[in-house]
């Protein structure tokens, strides 16, 4: 008979006492101890790992073969896990509430038919799903839905029914038996979770898990749970805007430097296989304040446009507000041109908006942003045909960014036709582009280029 007791854990990290403790000693985190109910099966319980059967190999004594991704029908998902599902890996979706994370899970399992597809819900009824499948407009003639929480009834449903695929929504929904704690919990959410992973690992079916997320964005439940996972997935997205952005931030059989974009519709999420056309507004005059910088998102260029309003300040202390963009940067920038430049600043309001809602951390956006302040300080509009992607520095030095040649490329495909880039990096690049490469290396070149009358 399992032996029960009491244990408090920490409900940000897991760590376990066995007293009330006011801070963390794991985490730092304050009034995070909870108490729960622990039970400590016998040993023979645990007997499912034969000890003594592993041996030790050389490195070239061991086989390999190399196994065949799954296709899971959906273009943006197969790119950012590595070219297809691994057999037997966990992946791991967290965001927001209301983000998409059930319709992305659900328009997987539909749109992948020559799949067997097992989807476990603990938080809606088939009922519910069904309306959503309908809403989806997929396949799901292959794809099979269960309501459970209980994890060995889910173990018992997939044996029986020996699927390709397995969503479980949510992994803060399941409970086993084995734990005396309530469904959420640290010991539950941990548990489940090896649970799932020794199920992935010995049948070779993949497993998608849905987790929630804390109010400072990341994984709810201890970080154990990201460490047991193979691919842990972040939806990313503003509820005011359709677009979504799905990030790795864990991958241990591709790389995290791809992100997938989706556009959020009635029918379920879409992919953007080509966002910059998205990204940048089509005006049917000129604008002043206005500026598409080239950037990188991962691995992945995009053309995104900079807007930005440089007006008389109304009050005393002028405001600076930045959207999608980092206002500490941004400040930084205007402290450039009020130093390198000239220009006086210090009295105005300066607003800056990345279109799209999205938020860019590249400092190849510098060059767009800086052109879009003058443009709206001066009230000239640069020409819509113009593209950025330089640094700049604090002494006013207009710096190189990596991976020029691909900017370039995505500015070219969209019909641009002059790219602005720093000097310093005209290295190696061909000189058989139809578009235009105007190389600067200082404030007032830049000036120059953009703002001459014609």
């Amino acid at each position: 008979m399992a032996k029960t007791k009491t244990a408090y854990f920490c409900q940000n990290c897991g760590f376990e006492s066995a007293k009330w403790l006011g801070r963390c000693p794991s985490c730092g985190e304050w009034n995070t101890f909870a108490e729960e109910l622990v039970s400590k099966e016998p040993a023979a319980a645990h007997s499912s790992f034969s000890p003594g059967k592993s041996v030790a190999q050389r490195v070239d004594e061991i086989t390999f073969e190399r196994q065949p991704r799954l296709d899971i029908g959906n273009g943006e998902v197969n790119r950012l896990l590595g070219g297809g599902l691994v057999l037997g890996s966990l992946v791991l979706i967290g965001g927001e509430p209301g983000i998409g994370k059930s319709t992305l899970s659900l328009q997987l399992a539909l749109h992948a038919p020559s799949l067997k597809t097992l989807y476990v819900s603990g938080e809606e009824s088939a009922q519910q799903i069904k309306l959503r499948a309908d809403r989806l407009r997929g396949d799901g003639s292959n794809c099979y839905i269960l309501g459970e929480t209980n994890l060995e009834t889910i173990f018992t449903q997939a044996q029986q029914l020996q699927p390709q695929f397995m969503v479980v929504d949510s992994i803060q929904t399941l409970f086993t038996t084995r734990v005396e704690s309530p469904a959420g919990s640290v010991s539950q959410v941990r548990e489940c979770a090896a649970q799932l992973l020794k199920f992935a690992k010995q049948t070779g079916i993949p497993v998608f898990i849905i987790g929630h997320i804390t109010k400072d964005g990341s994984i709810a439940g201890p970080k154990v749970l990201e460490h047991i996972v193979d691919v842990v997935l972040q939806f990313e997205g503003d509820g005011n805007h359709a677009y979504r952005l799905l990030r790795s931030s864990k991958n241990r059989f591709g790389s995290t430097a791809e992100i997938g974009i989706f556009e959020m519709l009635g029918s379920g999420l879409r992919e953007v296989s080509n966002p910059s056309e998205i990204l940048i507004t089509q005006h049917g005059s000129a604008l002043s304040g206005i500026a598409v910088a080239a950037t990188l998102d991962g691995a992945r260029p995009l053309l995104i446009e900079t807007q930005a309003l440089v007006s008389s300040a109304a009050y005393g202390t002028p405001q600076r507000s930045a959207t999608g963009f980092d206002v500490r940067r941004m400040n930084m920038l205007l402290a450039v041109l009020e130093k390198r430049a000239g220009f006086k600043l210090a009295v105005k309001d300066v607003f800056l908006n990345m279109a799209g809602g999205l938020k860019v951390v590249d400092p190849a956006v510098d060059l767009a942003v800086v052109t879009a302040i003058l443009s709206s300080n001066f009230d000239l509009p640069v020409s819509p045909h113009y593209c950025f992607a330089a640094e700049v520095g604090l002494s006013g030095e207009i710096r190189p960014v990596a991976r020029i040649d691909q900017r370039i490329a995505e500015a070219e495909k969209l019909g641009f036709e002059k790219i602005f880039i720093s000097r310093y990096n005209q290295k190696g690049l061909p000189g058989t582009k139809k578009i235009a490469i105007a190389a600067v290396s200082k404030m007032d070149e830049l000036l120059r280029a953009v703002f001459r009358q014609e």
